[in-house]
């Protein structure tokens, strides 16, 4: 789908070459894609500064894999960033695309409250839930981020990250959410779901089409689409600076050094650099681990 000179997104919307291309994608329904097109854009004042293009282009990736992009729902979004719009997948949208595919069984994406996690085993990788009733987890503090799938066949994976490691994740690859404002500041928690789950699905799980296209055209600005092949900016993704670099590699060696502690002692040798790091939820679980075996 090539750009179109136009200044405005109605005027998009009413061009003959854009209208036969969400026809070919949703047919019947495009009249009311348009209307959740407009409904979007206008209720995000950014968005509303957005190149109608890049609306547009966002919109089409949207249609092509048949989600909704109405924000209350959680499929997809059109995200402001600057003067450009960039096309967001929500965890929901990944659950319906990887239950297209009639591969799995079973898909889910849930967090996890203080006190259910019960224990890691550090070989295998898995770990071990005691699942609170819901009256009570309800208003326990959110610690980590789960997702699993089970395909027909059997095979079954499941991505853990605590809430910590979501952080680390939305400070190195988000630029909008360093700078105070994004999805993820908006909606931390979908935010998280949505990563566990694209990185489970992309890392252990069979991809469709769709969900490669997905899982390439997620935050990012489509510069081009043809129905096929989409070329894409990521904007929101810049390169890590050299200090950031840096500040990263002292993060994964906190991490390792909680997670080899031999003993509450070797623990707390960088108890001052664990805090520093806002590694306190890992070093709390780690330090009752240890305690546990005295």
């Amino acid at each position: 789908m090539s750009q179109i000179t136009t200044k405005s997104l109605k005027g998009l919307m009413s061009h003959p070459s854009t209208k036969e291309k969400f026809e070919n994608m949703l047919g019947e329904r495009t009249q009311g894609f348009f209307v959740s097109i407009s409904n979007a854009v206008n209720g995000n004042a950014l968005l509303q500064k957005a190149d109608p293009n890049s609306i547009i282009m966002a919109a089409a990736v949207a249609a092509s894999l048949d989600l909704p992009i109405d924000p209350s729902l959680g499929f997809a979004y059109i995200v402001p960033y600057g003067n450009q719009a960039t096309f967001q997948l929500g965890y929901r949208g990944y659950i319906q695309l990887a239950q297209r595919s009639g591969q799995f069984k079973t898909i889910n994406v849930t967090d996890v409250r203080e006190g259910e996690m019960a224990g890691r085993d550090h070989l295998t990788g898995e770990i071990a839930f005691t699942w609170l009733p819901d009256d009570e987890r309800i208003t326990a503090p959110i610690v980590g981020y789960i997702a699993f799938f089970r395909l027909l066949n059997g095979f079954e994976k499941s991505f853990y990250m605590s809430k910590e490691e979501a952080h680390r994740h939305a400070v190195t690859y988000s630029q909008t959410f360093k700078k105070g404002f994004g999805k993820w500041k908006d909606d931390f928690d979908a935010m998280a779901k949505k990563t566990v789950i694209k990185l489970l699905l992309s890392k252990y799980a069979p991809l469709s089409i769709q969900m490669q296209r997905a899982v390439i055209s997620d935050q990012s600005i489509i510069k081009n689409f043809d129905g096929d092949s989409v070329d894409v900016d990521y904007v929101d993704n810049a390169p890590l600076s050299i200090e950031e670099q840096i500040e990263q590699k002292q993060i994964e060696r906190l991490i390792a050094h909680i997670e080899n502690a031999k003993d509450v002692e070797e623990l707390e040798q960088v108890y001052e650099h664990i805090m520093d790091a806002n590694l306190g939820d890992r070093y709390a679980t780690k330090k009752d681990e240890l305690n546990a075996k005295k």
